[in-house]
């Protein structure tokens, strides 16, 4: 069995953190979708956002309740690094997602680009909405992107699944009303294309 806090932290000692295959130089699609529902006091965790650039887009936007969390500590240190000073006002949070205590009714907004198509093992995925259900406030938003189902059957070495938006959204179920989803092409730093869904549902 793939220890996969170990893996990742692999992946990012051997790699810098825009050449991994789902950086984004702006994260302009899920700027967009948390700009559409929150306002700037809205308390927003961001799953697997290590060293993604979403935190300091939020930040950019005036958003101060922020919540970073990933299972590798190395890419959380590279956005602490890169924000500087910033970072102060970010809580940081190095955890399993299936596994990590997270306060109960905190997050108006759940946040998540390619962690969930990792998750391989239904049991996973179950704990995985089990966390949304518990830390998401009612009538809070989950934002989830994953691969399509022209997406690749791999990444960085591991399986991964693909979805159609309704099976994503199916993953969720009725506790989660489906408000809209959307397909990305993300183009990876050496060029190739990967699909990606987005769903954004309403915890009722």
């Amino acid at each position: 069995m793939v220890d996969r806090r170990q893996h990742w932290e692999t992946v990012y000692g051997n790699k810098a953190v825009d050449e991994v295959s789902w950086f984004q130089p702006h994260a302009a699609s899920s700027l967009r979708l948390i700009e559409g529902c929150a306002d700037k006091n809205a308390h927003i965790i961001d799953v697997g956002g290590g060293a993604s650039v979403l935190v300091d887009g939020l930040l950019d936007a005036g958003y101060r309740n922020l919540t970073v969390l990933d299972l590798a500590e190395s890419a959380l240190a590279a956005s602490r690094a890169r924000l500087g000073a910033r970072a102060q006002s970010v809580q940081w949070i190095a955890a399993d997602i299936t596994r990590a205590e997270l306060p109960a009714a905190r997050y108006d907004v759940w946040h998540d680009r390619a962690v969930f198509h990792f998750l391989t093992d239904p049991a996973d995925r179950t704990r995985y909405v089990e966390q949304v259900l518990k830390s998401v406030k009612p009538d809070g938003h989950v934002i989830v992107a994953a691969f399509g189902p022209g997406g690749p059957l791999q990444c960085s070495g591991l399986d991964v699944a693909c979805y159609a938006p309704e099976a994503l959204h199916a993953e969720f179920g009725a506790p989660f009303r489906l408000l809209g989803h959307q397909t990305e092409i993300h183009r990876t730093p050496t060029g190739q294309e990967q699909e990606f869904v987005y769903c954004y549902c309403r915890r009722i």
